[in-house]
């Protein structure tokens, strides 16, 4: 199979094409078109095909990561929203939980309030009411209501609308027959059900997830539907997949119906191209650093695999969101993080971006603030020569302006005020990580740091330094990782039933059959997507919790029909994931199944090893010698810093640093005792030396 992977980045769009039978693969960056992510991957997609000379219509697949729906959240640039909910919880959206983000602050933004996803004259009651714990109807759906609802949202111009029920969840019948009210009255309009998108308790979060959904709704479908039609008018005869938040791709066709699985599109990828690429030397325990022009992206993969976010910090832009979604941590820090003096007085980096356009003053596109790349040219850390493996020069005068202008404003020099720069950003990296690993009782020293995306690898020795882990992962392309990630994926379903069941009173013949429906669900999904079920396999899960607790953790069941020994292994395994996550347990406490979940994936494409080819040497690999300025132990100095291509690095053979190693995708810095070498599996291993 012919495979490309697109990612959209806040600067650049990568791509990676692989011959999975030939064993081929190739890489290729274009700047990212903000204005339209999807002109840049059409762009992208041809001018890859055209470098190595592809054949267009030889492609079978094109997948992609895209930020369409997360930046709508983001920047509140979404549709206008309407909601149709049951009589007397019109304003289920503002109370919330009567939960402040931070406690004690009485100027905190509450999002949900501040800036609502659904404006309150926009949601609409109906009566309608289902009882738990089985959903019998306590009052029938008011269809007349429900149709004089939607003529009126109609009417105000609402452009998407989200239907919540209150126990939906138990019973999907009266949100079904509102969508097909919606359907007859307004067929136009972008609608959705909480039933649909999220069926399982927590009438807050499902409601916000619903209404989430609904107001990204008609830009994400837009935005597929456009662009699988580009794709086809440049040649290509290939399907179009999509990146989900669960760490799978979904079809446009299911994208376009719940856009809210791709909220985490571009991150979830990079974890699981960092997992790759860890793989491919062994190791199992690590850290992805996925750095980019605007973001850092922080993952935790271990033996057990990557970490799902759970209901209790799943969150995006200060909103709840309850779908499955690996855990990814994300702050604003990359290269074109902008570094600035606030009002206070205080030296800041980020979270402000340059962005793709004008970008860092280095880009030569008009950038006139001091960035975290302008830094990396004024310390010698980036070879304007050989940017992008030469596509594109930098302007190191324009660098040296805009740091030269933050200096005077700081009073140091323009190196310590560059240096400087690097340092506030790695400390805020480093913080990130630490709250994914330290706060969470992880230890970070027992981890190898994965360092990819188009700035990890120039900060990820330092920032592993900060945290005391002694190894760090380039992976062999790492600029385009994330793009990697996306061809690995699998093509995966996520269904779920809220249960409520508890240990020595569990209802086995319903837990069974919930299994067995959610089996039919994503079966239909898959044959619907033209996927032959013996290639897919299913994953049961529940999440459990100890009767009174308030959140849940995972734990996966047995295959098979249960019984009362298939249970108790269940409940034994929460046990044990309650010990590990807590560091204690209850072994007499009655436990509750919360929710019952099932995953179906169809496996992707295996892509080849990377196999270095060629006689190498170190001669070989020497570009040229410079300075480098490093701050070690506390002093300020330039070092003799080599420059090697690493294309052309000797495999296996231990390469003292300072140094800089050039490619295509990414620069790489190894500073003072630290030393590098290109092993077989095509990974840069950078290990910190004992010092002498």
């Amino acid at each position: 199979m012919r495979l490309i992977g697109v990612d959209v980045g806040g600067t650049f769009t990568d791509l990676v094409f692989a011959d999975t039978e030939a064993g081929r693969t190739a890489v290729h960056k274009v700047s990212t078109t903000p204005d339209d992510p999807s002109r840049g991957v059409v762009q992208g997609l041809m001018a890859l095909c055209d470098k190595y000379s592809i054949p267009r219509e030889t492609i079978d697949t094109v997948f992609h990561g895209t930020t369409i729906a997360t930046n709508a959240i983001l920047e509140h640039d979404g549709a206008v929203t309407g909601m149709i909910t049951t009589g007397g919880y019109r304003d289920i959206l503002h109370i919330g939980r009567h939960q402040r983000p931070q406690h004690y602050s009485i100027m905190q933004d509450i999002p949900w309030q501040d800036r609502p996803l659904v404006k309150r004259r926009h949601r609409k009651t109906v009566t309608e009411r289902l009882v738990p714990p089985r959903g019998e109807v306590l009052e029938p759906l008011d269809e007349q209501g429900v149709r004089q609802a939607v003529r009126e949202l109609k009417e105000a111009g609402v452009e998407a609308i989200a239907i919540c029920f209150l126990f939906s969840y138990l019973d999907a019948s009266h949100e079904a027959r509102a969508m097909e009210i919606v359907r007859e009255e307004y067929p136009e309009c972008f609608a959705t059900t909480s039933s649909s998108v999220s069926p399982q308790f927590r009438e807050f979060e499902r409601f916000t997830t619903t209404a989430m959904n609904a107001f990204v709704g008609p830009k994400v479908r837009n935005y597929v539907t456009r662009l699988e039609s580009e794709i086809e008018a440049s040649g290509f005869k290939a399907d179009l997949r999509i990146m989900a938040s669960n760490g799978g791709v979904a079809t446009p066709g299911m994208v376009a119906e719940r856009p809210v699985l791709t909220l985490l599109s571009g991150p979830a990828a990079g974890v699981i191209g960092g997992d790759w690429a860890g793989a491919l030397s062994e190791k199992r325990n690590l850290i992805t650093f996925d750095v980019g022009g605007t973001s850092a992206d922080i993952g935790i993969v271990t033996e057990g695999g990557f970490g799902e976010a759970t209901a209790r910090d799943t969150w995006i832009a200060g909103f709840p969101v309850l779908v499955p979604m690996i855990d990814v941590h994300t702050i604003g820090a990359g290269g074109g993080s902008i570094a600035f003096v606030d009002q206070a007085g205080a030296f800041k980096v980020g979270p402000r971006s340059a962005g793709a356009v004008p970008g860092p003053a280095a880009y030569g596109r008009g950038g006139t603030r001091a960035t975290v790349t302008d830094a990396n040219v004024v310390l010698g850390r980036l070879d304007g020569g050989n940017f992008l493996g030469g596509g594109m020069s930098l302007d190191e005068v324009a660098a040296r302006r805009v740091i030269g202008e933050l200096a005077r404003e700081l009073g140091l020099s323009d190196r310590e005020a560059a240096e400087g720069v690097i340092t506030l950003i790695n400390a805020n990296m480093a913080n990130a990580i630490r709250s994914r690993t330290v706060q969470k009782g992880i230890d970070p020293r027992n981890y190898t740091l994965v360092a990819f995306g188009g700035a990890g690898p120039l900060h990820g020795a330092e920032v592993a330094d900060m945290l005391g882990v002694t190894e760090v992962i380039v992976p062999p392309h790492p600029g385009i990782t994330s793009a990697v990630g996306l061809l690995i994926s699998d093509l995966r379903y996520d269904a779920i039933r809220t249960s409520f069941q508890v240990s020595g009173a569990a209802d086995l013949s319903r837990i069974n059959a919930d299994f067995d429906a959610m089996a039919k669900e994503l079966a239909g999904r898959f044959t619907a997507d033209g996927i032959d079920l013996a290639q897919v396999t299913f994953e049961r899960r529940g999440d459990l919790r100890y009767v009174g607790q308030g959140y849940e953790l995972k734990v996966t069941f047995p295959d098979g029909i249960l019984d009362e020994a298939a249970l108790a292994q269940a409940f034994e395994a929460f046990h044990e994931v309650h010990k590990r996550e807590y560091g204690h347990h209850f072994a007499q406490s009655a436990i509750e199944i919360v929710n019952l979940r099932l995953v179906g994936a169809a496996s992707a494409a295996t892509i080849a090893k990377p196999v270095p080819d060629g006689a190498r040497s170190l001669a070989a690999a020497t570009v040229r010698s410079g300075n480098g300025t490093f701050r070690v132990d506390g002093k300020l100095a330039d070092y003799p810093t080599t420059f090697y291509r690493r294309d052309l690095l000797p495999i296996g053979q231990r390469i003292p640093g300072p140094a800089i190693v050039l490619q295509m995708d990414t620069t790489t810095v190894v500073p003072p005792h630290f030393s590098f070498e290109a092993d077989a599996a095509g990974n840069l291993m950078i290990r910190k030396e004992a010092k002498q």
